[in-house]
């Protein structure tokens, strides 16, 4: 898989409600995250992730009390 620059992280609706999946757009930070890869975020920097040149994503939290949730799809954007 390639490397891009931004990437879209689609998580899944709550659960039993029907709800609509949750995509959110990150962007290369400049960072290397404790895996060795490069590090996204999205613009509000709330969202950030660890995406391996696989496709891997690793969420990593931004706050103390935050618990992260995996996304179901990563997929590279032009």
């Amino acid at each position: 898989m390639s490397q891009g620059k931004r990437y879209a992280l689609t998580f899944p609706g709550a659960p039993g409600a029907h709800a609509p999946q949750d995509v959110v757009v990150v962007e290369a930070t400049g960072d290397t995250g404790p895996g060795g890869h490069p590090v996204y975020a999205d613009a509000s920097g709330i969202v950030r992730a660890e995406i391996s040149d696989r496709d891997e994503v690793r969420m990593l939290a931004t706050g103390g009390n935050q618990s992260t949730q995996t996304p179901i799809h990563a997929v590279p954007l032009p």
